[in-house]
């Protein structure tokens, strides 16, 4: 006698049921907050030139009224560099194909089209989001002066560390930039220390304050050169940044007004479909960015994320 039960099976039920799906999820992408929080600049013709005034102790000489050793008004000019730094936007590039016969069968609920192309948009922006900071030209690490360079005195980022930070950019300080290693790592040492940091809701999400400035994460400023580093231990960086062309801060570039512009200094082109039923698309994204004084940034080196401690 069969036990089966007399009743429909779930493999059978299995061929009538709608299954509920998401889009394509890449852990990859991350939130991109540099993009976020720094300020843009849209240019017109690609060129971006920081001009700036020859540095002294004062602009101009002036003459104060009560000063009883003067009487002759000041006179003379405050003089510009004669060869200030011009930066050209750089493009990045992608094209995407997609087989117009998959596009045609297999576009609901979800257009592969369209998912295809945003799949490869956000793969653009994690790449801008990475040159602005890493790039040999224009990224915010390779050019931030001597002088804005800070060593960590005992490896790990110490409330001390970032204190030193903030006298090298004092001028309205906009936000540290770091690892998410190395926020962890900065938060073990304020507990330590009994000075646990504030945090504080921006744009939906809580970051961590320090003295008033949020620690801003992002897997692009690298760990031992990786986004993930395989070892608790390893050395990084972090940063901070004023930012606004107001400021004389740091500010992103990006190329505005472009023909089939789909967001911020980004294109999507239809290149055709071949003759075996390939439609292309052509992705360029124009990107660089500016630090237009020379105290808007300055960076902690030489940072250790692998230090933990007891604290029964």
């Amino acid at each position: 006698m069969s036990l089966t039960p007399n009743a429909l099976g779930p493999q059978a039920a299995y061929q009538l049921a709608d299954v509920n799906k998401t889009r394509p999820q890449f852990a990859a992408l991350t939130p991109r907050w540099l993009t976020k929080f720094l300020e843009f600049k849209g240019l017109a013709s690609g060129l971006y030139r920081v001009n700036r005034v020859v540095e002294g102790d004062t602009p101009l000489d002036v003459l104060c009224g009560q000063d009883p050793d003067r009487q002759d008004i000041p006179q003379g000019f405050t003089p510009y560099e004669t060869k200030p730094r011009e930066l050209t936007l750089r493009v990045t590039n992608a094209i995407v194909n997609v087989d117009t016969k998959i596009a045609d069968i297999y576009s609901s609920p979800y257009d592969q089209t369209a998912e295809q192309l945003n799949l490869a948009i956000e793969s653009l922006r994690e790449r801008q989001e990475s040159q602005i900071v890493n790039n040999d030209e224009y990224g915010l690490l390779k050019n931030v002066v001597d002088s804005q360079r800070v060593k960590s005195r005992t490896g790990s980022p110490t409330p001390d560390d970032l204190d030193e930070l903030l006298t090298k950019v004092w001028k309205e300080p906009s936000f540290f930039l770091a690892h998410p290693r190395a926020i962890a790592a900065f938060t073990r040492e304020c507990t330590r220390r009994g000075v646990p940091p504030a945090t504080i809701n921006i744009l939906g999400a809580p970051f961590v304050l320090w003295r008033g400035v949020p620690l801003v994460p992002t897997d692009k400023l690298f760990v031992d050169g990786l986004k993930k580093p395989i070892s608790q231990a390893g050395k990084t960086n972090i940063l901070l940044v004023r930012t606004g062309e107001s400021r004389r801060g740091v500010i992103g570039l990006y190329q505005s007004g472009l023909p089939g512009e789909h967001s911020r200094g980004l294109t999507v082109r239809f290149r055709g479909v071949d003759d075996n039923g390939l439609a292309s698309y052509l992705l360029s994204l124009y990107c660089s960015a500016a630090i237009l004084a020379d105290d808007a940034i300055a960076v902690l080196e030489d940072v250790e994320v692998g230090n933990y401690y007891d604290y029964k």
